[in-house]
């Protein structure tokens, strides 16, 4: 069984934390800050742990934070593969006490960030200073935007997140994207995919509220665009592209189908709970040209109102030739997971082309 995920913050990395604090500074108490940072640590989940080792560099960094901030900075490794330094997850909590405690100090903070962030990242830390000094923040970040670094390209794109998980939100942002959209334009053609990538998970954060922004911007974006911002957009609008957004869709290519849904057949109406749901769909084109089809399925789960909830998933993509017909077969798995509860009774599968719902029909699931 993997190691839990909060594990990551252990006794070795707070000692390892205190150990470089305190070449810095040797009046930094490292035994006490290693016992206030570990105390009841078994009992707290990831961020807990993160939060405790921020209290705890609270409690023995000194009061002034420009004396703290430059602490913190010598105990930093040379850069992400050196030894002679913190780096990795122990910057975590390092960043998040630079935003808490730094806003009075913002020169040295952002310095903090865009050096700790090379080392790790400090996209949580950094979004205390975008929801408190929105404006000036936004203002250094684009100056980052070539940098040489792509961790901190990359902070740009993932610190401005209106919905980064496991962070606070940015409540500015999420009603409206406006200020940030600049950002990601500078970085939509950056030559490190792992910048990309952020930038198209920052645009499926503003589709979830905005979705039609992201379908514009798809649309803009696509002109002339190359293999690598084609493959961005794409991954940028994997919910609007999953929710069937018409707009979306269309700016994609995948317009209203011109087809015929001949057969939608359950080949298992009654599943037992731990086997698998199996049907098949025979489809024909009436188009007298190609078409690219977008081929999805719902299951609609019963709940324990007796009401149902629907949950869509990928199955194909596709292009169908005129007067083609297309026969397909799937079996979907129907076992124990963590994040659905199942009960027993009548479900249902819906056939979506390009967010269109040409059909559906019942099973029974036996628990």
């Amino acid at each position: 069984m993997p190691e839990p995920f909060k594990n990551l913050f252990n006794e070795k990395i707070i000692s390892y934390m205190g150990n470089h604090l305190e070449r810095v500074w040797p009046e930094f108490d490292k035994v006490a800050f290693v016992a206030m940072a570990i105390d009841n640590l078994e009992t707290l989940e990831l961020k807990q742990r993160s939060a405790q080792i921020t209290d705890a560099l609270t409690a023995f960094l000194p009061g002034d934070f420009e004396q703290a901030g430059t602490i913190m900075l010598d105990s930093l490794a040379q850069n992400d593969d050196s030894e002679d330094g913190i780096k990795g997850w122990a910057i975590m909590p390092m960043a998040d006490y630079a935003g808490l405690y730094g806003q009075e100090h913002f020169d040295i903070s952002m310095t903090l960030f865009k050096e700790m962030t090379k080392r790790f990242s400090a996209e949580f830390g950094i979004r205390h200073f975008l929801i408190n000094q929105s404006e000036r923040t936004l203002a250094v970040l684009k100056t980052w935007a070539d940098d040489p670094s792509h961790h901190v390209r990359r902070l740009i794109s993932e610190g401005t997140r209106p919905r980064l998980p496991w962070a606070m939100g940015l409540p500015d942002f999420v009603a409206d994207p406006a200020p940030i959209l600049p950002l990601l334009e500078a970085l939509k053609d950056d030559g490190e995919e792992y910048v990309r990538r952020s930038v198209a998970n920052n645009l499926n954060d503003i589709a979830k509220d905005h979705p039609d922004i992201v379908a514009d911007i798809a649309v803009q974006w696509l002109k002339d665009a190359s293999k690598n911002r084609q493959r961005l957009i794409r991954h940028a609008c994997r919910t609007l592209i999953k929710k069937g957004h018409k707009k979306t869709l269309a700016a994609l290519g995948y317009g209203t189908p011109q087809v015929t849904l001949e057969r939608l057949e359950i080949l298992t109406p009654e599943v037992d709970f731990g086997t698998a749901l199996i049907f098949d769909m025979t489809l024909t084109s009436t188009s007298d040209k190609p078409q690219n089809l977008i081929i999805d399925y719902a299951i609609h789960h019963q709940k324990a109102n007796g009401t149902t909830s629907a949950k869509i998933f990928k199955w194909k993509v596709i292009e169908l030739k005129p007067s083609v017909t297309l026969k397909a077969k799937k079996k979907h798995a129907i076992r124990k997971i963590t994040t659905r509860v199942y009960y027993p009774g009548k479900h249902g599968v819906e056939i979506f082309i390009n967010g269109v719902s040409l059909a559906q029909k019942d099973f029974e699931l036996a628990i």
